[in-house]
């Protein structure tokens, strides 16, 4: 009784244990959503910056000012093509999380919900540094395309307010990760109640087959004192001992005031037991008067 209650017990805390981990994994699987989404729209903004922007000819510029605009040309182009493909790693990355986390979360073996939170929440990490990247080469192209396409005067006043969204998107990001950090020691972790050893349990009917069938254990108590089949076929030790019990005669039970032993055909059955056969039913049933 004691084993099945601890059975049961370990099998509720096993199920609530995952379920608070599914909490877990559906917030990392939904916070790499969000960014990838994010990343998938700067992504065609980066992608049209690249087509649709057209800067003034080289030829326009200055004769002692056009080897700078082909540096400035060069940098805004390397810079925004980055940008692009910094977006697309996390797009592709966060869709490959999504598909395959999942599908190991809810399909894997025991345990997979805790490998696949943990997988999700080590990702996390590549995938917010290259969104970081594709971010700051976005809004680097801004301050490069300014001085390419205005004059100075409205390209400086420009080139400021870009760079101060930059110096506001950095201390932002500062401040929320200094607000919000915490110990990566003191998490809750499920990890004990997820791992913990299946235990065998032997239900009392199990016990029973066991016994009929003869591959269980008989004590030797037992094995004197009632007639069975298979292996386990209980033997009576005596006459005797038979006259104060019931007996189990072709899967029925018999009581004493319906069964009497005649004593010729207790010893033909026990010359039946020497000589190796054991007594079929018809022989017991011969024993009811």
């Amino acid at each position: 009784m004691l084993a099945a209650d601890k059975l049961q017990l370990q099998s509720a805390l096993k199920q609530q244990a995952t379920a608070l981990k599914e909490k877990e994994f559906q917030l990392h699987h939904s916070n790499l959503m969000t960014v990838g989404t994010q990343a998938a729209v700067l992504a065609g903004l980066d992608i049209t910056m690249f087509i649709e922007f057209s800067p003034a000819p080289v030829s326009d510029w200055a004769e002692e000012h056009q080897q700078f605009a082909r540096i400035l040309r060069m940098v805004y182009y390397g810079i925004i093509v980055a940008a692009f493909c910094a977006n697309m790693i996390v797009v592709s990355h966060t869709t490959a999380l999504s598909v395959i986390g999942a599908g190991l979360a809810l399909r894997g073996p025991d345990g997979s919900m805790l490998t696949a939170t943990d997988g999700l929440y080590e990702e996390r990490s590549s995938v917010f540094t290259t969104f970081g990247i594709g971010l700051a080469c976005t809004v680097g192209s801004v301050l490069l395309s300014v001085w390419l396409m205005l004059p100075w005067e409205s390209a400086l006043i420009c080139w400021l307010v870009a760079l101060f969204t930059c110096r506001k998107i950095y201390l932002n990001y500062v401040r929320v990760v200094t607000r919000f950090d915490f110990d990566e020691s003191q998490t809750v972790d499920f990890r004990d109640f997820l791992e913990m050893p299946a235990l065998k349990f032997i239900t009392p009917a199990q016990t029973a087959v066991q016994k009929v069938m003869g591959m269980g254990a008989v004590s030797p108590s037992t094995a004197t004192s009632s007639w069975g089949f298979g292996r386990g076929m209980r033997k009576a030790s005596s006459t005797s001992q038979v006259d104060d019990q019931h007996h189990l005669i072709a899967g029925q039970e018999f009581s004493d005031s319906e069964i009497s032993l005649d004593q010729s055909s207790a010893s033909g059955a026990d010359m039946k037991r020497r000589k190796g056969r054991r007594p079929d039913n018809n022989d017991a049933l011969m024993k009811i008067v």
